[in-house]
């Protein structure tokens, strides 16, 4: 079975009767596309999404994140910076310590909304 003509119309089909003007309107902006890409794209990583998982209710310094994921100091660096440039996470200094925490309850219902879409199958 060919998919490619599975994904296609009809030779006689005419459209729905969707409004197509007022949806061109409504479409998504192009800066608005690539944020949502990029944050889809940002839980695309199996470590980032540990990372995440481990912050879903506390906050966590750098340290407890090496422990707690088994990962160097390094690693765990770039994958928060990476997660707070996308507005994932967010920081706060006591010290010399940073912690950690998810940016906002989005976040954390972004994450248990697909948790809970992959186990209600």
């Amino acid at each position: 079975m060919n998919k490619a003509i599975d994904e296609q119309c009809e030779a006689a089909c005419s459209g729905t009767e969707a409004n197509l003007e007022a949806l061109r309107e409504q479409r998504l902006e192009e800066q608005t596309a690539t944020e949502l890409a990029d944050l889809f794209k940002a839980l695309g990583d199996p470590t980032r999404v540990k990372m995440i998982h481990a912050l879903l209710d506390r906050e966590l310094c750098v340290h407890d994140l090496c422990e707690v994921l088994g990962m160097a100091q390094s690693a765990v660096s770039h994958q928060l910076r990476y997660l707070r440039n996308v507005r994932i996470v967010k920081r706060r200094k006591d010290g010399k310590t940073v912690y950690y925490s998810l940016d906002d309850e989005h976040v954390k219902q972004i994450f248990l909304q697909t948790m809970s879409h992959l186990l209600h199958g």
